[in-house]
C-alpha cells in the first residue's frame, strides 16, 4: 500500500519543523546576548533600541571590560584555559589507560570495577563538591589551581567511553602482532592502541573541556582568590557588583559572549581528528 505523496511530504515537513524550532529555542540564548553585548548599560533593559552597532557600542563595551581591575577578565579567561585544559588532558591521560585495560585486560574484580564505573557515571558530580574539598582541604590544596584540576581528572563517563572505544577500535591482533615483535604493555598502549583511539579521545577531551570550562560549584567552593576565579566564578562576583553598579550587566553579557569564542575555536580545531577506520584494512590479509 503506497502512501499518498500530500500525505508523506505532509510527514517529512513536521520533523524538520519540529528541528527547526528546537534549533531555534536553542540558539536564541545566544542571539540574545550578541544583541546584548551591544548595548550600553542604559539601552541593555529596553525592549528595542535599534539594531546591534558592534562599531560603537560593543567595542565600548569590550575596552570598559578590559579596563576594569587592570585587566581583570582576561586572567580570569587564562584561569579557565589552564583549569579546562589541563584537567582535560590528564582526564584523557588517565582514561586511555584505564579504558584500554578494561576493555582489553581479563583480570579479577574487572566486572566489579566496571559496574562500580557505571554507578559513578549515574552520580551527579555536584554531589561530590563538598566530600572533595573537605578531603582537599586536609592535604592543604584548597584554594591553589590543584584543587580545581585534581577533582575533574577522574571521570567516570570519559573512562566509560575510552573503554568502549578501545573494545571497537583496536583490534586484539595488532596488539598480538606487537607483542610478538616485542613490545611492552605500555609501548603497545601509547604507540598502537592510542593513535587509533584518536578519535575517542579527541571526543573525551572536548567534553571535559567544555563540562570544566562550565563548572561552576567546585571552583567557587574551593577558591577564594579573585586572581585564581575562573570565567564562571569571575563572571558571576560582576553579575553580584551589579546590583549597586547596575554599568557591570554589560560586562557581564560581553564577557560572557567573549567566554563563548573558545569554545567555538576549540570545536573546529578539532574536527580534523574525528577521523574513523584508521586500520580499516590493517588487519586483512
Amino acid at each position: 500500500m503506497s502512501v499518498p505523496r500530500d500525505r508523506g511530504t505532509r510527514m517529512k515537513i513536521v520533523p524538520t519543523i519540529v528541528l527547526a524550532l528546537g534549533g531555534l529555542y536553542a540558539v536564541l540564548p545566544l542571539l540574545w546576548v550578541v544583541f546584548a553585548a551591544t548595548k550600553s548599560s542604559e539601552e541593555l533593559f529596553t525592549t528595542f533600541s535599534g539594531w546591534p552597532s558592534f562599531n560603537g557600542g560593543f567595542t565600548g563595551n569590550l575596552s570598559a571590560l578590559n579596563d576594569y581591575g587592570d585587566g581583570r577578565f582576561w586572567l580570569w579567561m587564562l584561569n579557565s584555559l589552564i583549569y579546562a585544559g589541563g584537567g582535560a588532558f590528564l582526564t584523557v591521560v588517565v582514561s586511555t589507560a584505564a579504558g584500554y585495560a578494561l576493555a582489553k585486560y581479563r583480570f579479577t574484580g574487572q566486572r566489579l570495577i566496571f559496574g562500580a564505573l557505571l554507578a559513578g557515571v549515574l552520580v551527579p558530580q555536584i554531589t561530590l563538591a563538598i566530600p572533595q574539598y573537605l578531603m582537599l582541604s586536609e592535604m592543604g590544596l584548597v584554594g591553589t589551581y590543584w584543587s580545581v584540576i585534581l577533582p575533574s581528572i577522574i571521570s567516570p563517563y570519559s573512562i566509560y567511553l575510552c573503554r568502549i572505544y578501545a573494545g571497537a577500535a583496536v583490534p586484539d591482533d595488532i596488539l598480538e602482532a606487537g607483542r610478538i615483535d616485542g613490545a611492552g604493555e605500555f609501548r603497545l598502549l601509547w604507540s598502537v592502541a592510542a593513535p587509533v583511539m584518536t578519535p575517542g579521545l579527541v571526543t573525551v577531551f572536548l567534553l571535559q573541556f567544555i563540562a570544566i570550562w562550565n563548572n561552576f560549584l567546585l571552583p567557587y567552593i574551593m577558591l577564594a582568590d579573585d586572581s585564581l576565579f575562573p570565567l564562571t566564578v569571575g563572571l558571576y562576583s560582576l553579575l553580584n557588583r551589579g546590583a549597586s553598579q547596575p554599568a557591570l550587566y554589560t560586562l557581564v553579557i560581553t564577557g560572557s559572549l567573549l567566554s563563548i569564542i573558545p569554545i567555538i575555536a576549540l570545536f573546529l580545531f578539532l574536527q580534523r581528528f574525528w577521523r574513523l577506520d584508521l586500520v580499516a584494512g590493517s588487519v586483512k590479509g
